[in-house]
């Protein structure tokens, strides 16, 4: 620390454990001096992880005075600083603009919908702080040359020069975080000139990539006792490569470029930058070869050619590298999971790296299945914690009408009506009320529906839970237009009811635990800044509360995995582990894509000075640098996302190409290698999902219930799927299960049916007109009053009415017909027979007809395709056993009479009828065919065999998944089970 040299720079190379390293030449530095001198060592680091690390390994190390760590964040909080006021809060200011973004989207609607607001404000505070922090004044905006840029530009422009008007002293003066560590940094470089400190002052794996950072490590360095140690330094990039890292257009994507503006800044030369550890070697030298020369900038890729057949054995460069080109991200999760777990299981630390917090928590849950908890940085984003979920789901209830679907997912959350001791009857309850809401409705409900549903049953208290619910519920959907305070009061007031739960036990579970403090904090700073917002609507406040959680992580309360850890790329330099992973290397994820700018383009941001899009992969360019150069590394990828083929990174796209073409090396066998040993942990990934030997799949059902149990009544639709599905009838009259009517009804094909047949069945109650455009008039006015009653829904009403409109003169043609041989007697009719066994056979008609010479036709109106007659006699009796039931006088208020012919009347477009004479004594054959059919299943050993004759094996029936239809075929023999003896 002695040496006058200035600037004094010092390096780490890719792959150095940083923190380790870092104390370990400090040490030697203050080799021989007083103890006290530790103490007087100022340190300033980018991160509080590093900042932990150093302090445990301080701890871990012999007993010592401490340095002062700070980071450098802290720096618009330094003394230097103590005559400026105390800066504004960063929600208020995003407040305060937000309501500018919302004065500009009245203005200019087509910029951006309205539940951009928050975000936009965020981006524009984020600008405004990135220009006070790079040096660049406000009033540049004017000095831009806008004349070959669209009017889109020109008009964000002329809103930031508003901005900037409305912000005007206030700006300069109390500034962004970014503004005062600029100001300091000046302040500090100012002061230091004429009195520097006379102890000695480091920055430590900082890389200066904002504008204030390097500001204030160039004056660090400048500092006779100072330094500034970089990290991921490449020693082994030459100066022809460094030369070419000039144009910031050009090169910002190199990890390496930060330094070069660095350098410019010192007016100093890479050759400047000396070992901070001269004795200190990285793990894997000739790995960082490698990689320097894969990351190579583009205009210089020529050098591939010249020194990579002087790279040494690629074999030995690459024994720790393995890469994993997994199928899916699925795969990739679980071929993590397993290295993370081998590392546990053999006393080593791990650490996964990536940008993918998708990728993160589908690790951390394969972990679960071994208890394996990592040690997450980035912990739990607020809005996906239970009370975030929560709060979330409350403020969307605002100026709407409540449905079913949003009422039951508030309901069952885990926080609603979490006082003490009320939990089990508040679900109780609500597993009832959701029986009611699904089977009668209304598709809204409100506080007289929650009232008249508790009041038609026992007096259990469940009037009080209603009256609770109905008083929380009632007028959310009037909430309009209102200033933000009134939105937070109202928002939280009602957050904290249903959390209390009906007994008004405070605020519940709301509150408790890391999450809930986590959440009360963000509440509790918006409501203390809610008088800057102003007025918004109901949709404005929950996209903009949405916005503030997004702000805040929970870190888990449980003892993590003190060796498995999982990081994000900045926290590469932290290194220390034995096994580094670097995963979700594919284009978008890592490299993340820019976000857009809304507000200035990449060449606009040049001509001002600021930081391009390109800063961000840059970054990441470093990171991967010097993650790459760890002892163990294991590179990952899926192959394919969840919508088509990824591309890999650029940086693992490089270095396969380099190996691929380093023929004399033996590069293609190292690239080989290692895709090797990623195949090895694909394997065990697929091995982990296999099932264990032995472990027989489920066989396909044929229950046999006691003959006692069986039905003795099935409607003709039923003996349908008697013939086709006899599981189905098992479930639905023996076990009778029921599928749940949906949360939301929607206008499908069974309601289409409905209404089809109410409206032929109104329109049969009188003669059908000789005009055939009054009778297609009437026929269309009556499809209109159904569809009024039994269609809530406008799209489908008009697309169901334009279906009839085009099928009404081909099917009034046929009715003509159908009518001159008979006339229409019954529609919707009941009817049922008794067979000698004692069994009952029940229909409803759609339509009966009867024909002058007293035979009766039978009609089936189908909305689908009609069944052939060859499937009416073997698959689908319904019109057949109804022809039954017709000919034995079942059928209520018909007398008995042979019966003509059946025929299925099709709806569709066009129009389609099957009839089938019934020939050869159908009737009587089918009539046989039941009774054999009854009595073959009145029998113990007839089971009822799951989907024994579907019509396509694509079809799906309601009791699919109770059958654990999947694991087996219809090519699986049926194997008999005896229930319920």
């Amino acid at each position: 620390m002695s040496d006058t040299a200035t600037p004094r720079l010092f390096g780490l190379p890719p792959g150095a454990d940083f923190p380790a390293e870092f104390l370990a030449g400090l040490e030697r530095r203050l080799d021989g001096t007083p103890p006290e001198d530790w103490a007087r060592v100022e340190i300033w680091v980018n991160t509080q992880r590093m900042r932990r690390r150093m302090q445990d390994l301080l701890q871990a190390g012999p007993p010592r005075l401490w340095p002062r760590i700070r980071l450098v964040a802290e720096l618009s909080g330094h003394p230097v600083l103590a005559d400026l006021p105390p800066p504004p809060s960063p929600l208020r200011r995003r407040l305060e603009l937000a309501r500018l973004v919302g004065l500009l989207l009245e203005r200019e609607p087509d910029l951006a919908p309205r539940s951009a607001i928050y975000d936009l404000a965020d981006s524009l505070a984020t600008l405004m702080d990135e220009m006070l922090a790079e040096g660049v004044a406000p009033q540049a905006l004017d000095d831009l040359d806008m004349g070959t840029l669209s009017e889109h530009w020109a008009r964000a422009r002329r809103f930031l020069g508003l901005v900037r008007d409305y912000l005007g002293p206030e700006l300069t003066a109390r500034g962004s975080d970014g503004a005062r560590q600029r100001l300091a940094a000046e302040r500090l470089a100012e002061r230091w000139r004429t009195d520097p400190p006379d102890h000695p002052v480091i920055v430590a794996g900082s890389t200066g990539s904002r504008g204030a950072t390097a500001l204030f490590m160039a004056a660090v360095a400048r500092l006779p006792r100072g330094a500034v140690v970089l990290p991921g330094f490449d020693f082994d990039m030459p100066a022809a490569t460094w030369a070419s890292l000039d144009d910031v257009l050009a090169a910002e994507d190199h990890p390496q470029f930060r330094f070069r503006r660095l350098f410019d800044r010192l007016g100093a030369e890479p050759g400047a930058v000396r070992p901070w550890c001269e004795d200190s070697r990285p793990p894997g030298p000739a790995r960082n070869r490698l990689v320097s020369l894969a990351l190579r900038p583009a205009p210089v890729t020529d050098q591939w050619m010249d020194e990579g057949p002087n790279l040494e054995n690629l074999g030995a460069a690459t024994a720790e590298l393995t890469l994993i080109e997994a199928p899916s991200p699925r795969a990739e999760a679980l071929a993590i999971a397993l290295c993370l777990r081998e590392a546990a299981e053999t006393g080593r630390t791990a650490a996964l790296i990536t940008p993918d917090r998708t990728l993160t928590r589908q690790v951390t849950a394969a972990l679960d299945r071994w208890g394996i908890l990592p040690d997450d940085s980035g912990g739990l984003p607020l809005p996906l914690s239970p009370p975030g979920r929560f709060l979330r789901q409350v403020a969307g209830l605002f100026g709407q009408r409540l449905t079913v679907a949003s009422l039951l997912a508030l309901l069952k959350h885990p926080l609603t009506a979490s006082g003490t001791g009320q939990r089990a009857h508040h679900l109780l309850w609500t597993r009832e009320l959701e029986l009611e809401l699904r089977r009668n409705g209304p598709a809204f409900p409100d506080g007289s529906a929650f009232l008249a549903w508790a009041g038609t049953g026992r007096e259990d208290g469940r009037l009080g839970w209603a009256r609770w619910l109905a008083s929380a519920m009632d007028g959310l959907d009037q909430a309009g237009t209102e200033p933000l305070t009134t939105h937070v009061e109202r928002h939280l007031a009602l957050a904290e009811t249903l959390a209390g739960g009906p007994a008004g036990a405070a605020s519940g579970g709301l509150w408790a635990e890391a999450a809930g403090e986590a959440a009360l904090a963000a509440c509790a700073n918006l409501r203390a800044e809610a008088d800057a917002g102003g007025p918004m609507s109901p949709a404005d406040y929950a996209a903009l509360f949405d916005a503030i959680l997004r702000e805040h992580e929970v870190r888990s309360a449980v003892e993590p995995h003190p060796g498995i850890m999982i990081w994000g790329t900045l926290e590469a330099r932290v290194q220390g582990a034995e096994r580094v992973i670097l995963a979700g290397l594919n284009e978008g994820s890592w490299p993340e894509t820019p976000p857009p700018d809304p507000w200035l383009n990449r060449q606009m941001r040049a001509d001002l000075g600021l930081l391009l899009p390109e800063r961000r992969i840059g970054l990441s360019a470093h990171d991967f640098q010097q993650a790459i150069g760890a002892t163990e590394v294991v590179l990952s990828r899926a192959v394919r996302d969840a919508e088509a083929q990824t591309v890999p990174a650029r940086w693992l796209n490089r270095l396969t190409n380099l190996l691929g073409g380093l023929e004399t090396n033996d590069g293609p066998e190292a690239l080989k290698a290692m895709r090797s040993r990623g195949g090895n942990w694909l394997r065990l990934a697929v091995a982990l999902d296999r099932p264990e030997a032995g472990t027989l799949p489920a066989p396909r059902p044929s229950p046999r219930p006691p003959v006692d149990d069986r039905p003795r009544q099935l409607s003709v639709t039923a003996i349908e799927r008697l013939v086709r599905d006899p599981y189905a009838v098992y479930a639905r009259y023996i076990l009778h299960l029921k599928q749940l009517d949906p949360l939301l009804h929607r206008a499908d094909a069974p309601l289409r049916g409905t209404v089809l047949h109410k409206v032929m069945e109104r329109f049969l109650e009188a003669p059908l007109d000789s005009d055939p455009a009054r009778a297609k008039a009437r026929l269309l006015s009556l499809a209109d009053e159904v569809l009024a009653d039994e269609a809530p829904w406008p799209a489908a009403r008009t697309l169901w009415r334009a279906r009839l409109q085009r099928i009404a003169d081909p099917f009034l043609q046929d009715e003509r017909a159908r009518q001159a041989e008979a006339h229409c007697i019954a529609c919707e009719r009941r009817g049922e027979v008794t067979l000698d066994c004692g069994f009952r056979l029940t229909a409803e008609a759609d339509r009966i007809d009867l024909r002058p010479d007293g035979r009766l036709v039978l009609y089936d109106y189908k909305t689908g395709t009609p069944p052939s007659v060859k499937s009416m006699e073997v698959f689908d009796k319904q019109l057949l056993l109804e022809a039954c039931i017709a000919e034995r006088g079942g059928f209520e208020r018909i007398t008995a009479a042979p019966v003509d012919h059946v025929a299925y009347l099709g709806l569709g477009n066009p129009p389609k009828t099957v009839a089938n004479p019934l020939a050869d004594g159908l009737v009587n054959r089918t009539w046989e065919e039941l009774g054999q059919l009854i009595a073959r299943y009145g029998q113990d050993e007839q089971g009822y065999t799951a989907r024994s004759r579907v019509q396509k094996r694509t079809d799906r029936t309601d009791y699919d998944l109770l059958s654990r239809h999947g694991e087996w075929d219809e090519t699986a023999r049926p194997e008999p089970q005896e229930v319920g003896r």
